[in-house]
């Protein structure tokens, strides 16, 4: 299994676009081979907003994210975010 995890920031106004975003590219992630789930989380204390998607192994991941990637391209991150994005690709230990 991998995990591909990114972490925003959202700029003030900017949460629901930003919120809509990260739910386009999950949703863009669940028509492909070997995704598990994708999740947008909020942490209660800071506001930034958490990404997640389960894949079954790297392969999987590396040949959808693509798609996924396509779905939010047009998106305006620049407006949305406050900083960079980021993003990490977690293997279990």
């Amino acid at each position: 299994m991998i995990i591909h995890m990114s972490i925003h920031t959202p700029r003030p106004g900017k949460e629901e676009d930003l919120i809509a975003s990260m739910h386009r590219f999950g949703a863009a992630g669940a028509g492909q081979q070997g995704f598990i789930e994708g999740l947008v989380l909020r942490d209660t204390r800071s506001g930034r907003l958490v990404g997640v998607a389960r894949w079954e192994d790297e392969a999987s991941w590396r040949a959808g994210v693509e798609a996924m990637r396509v779905a939010v391209a047009d998106d305006p991150f620049d407006e949305w975010e406050d900083g960079d994005t980021e993003g990490f690709a977690l293997e279990e230990v």
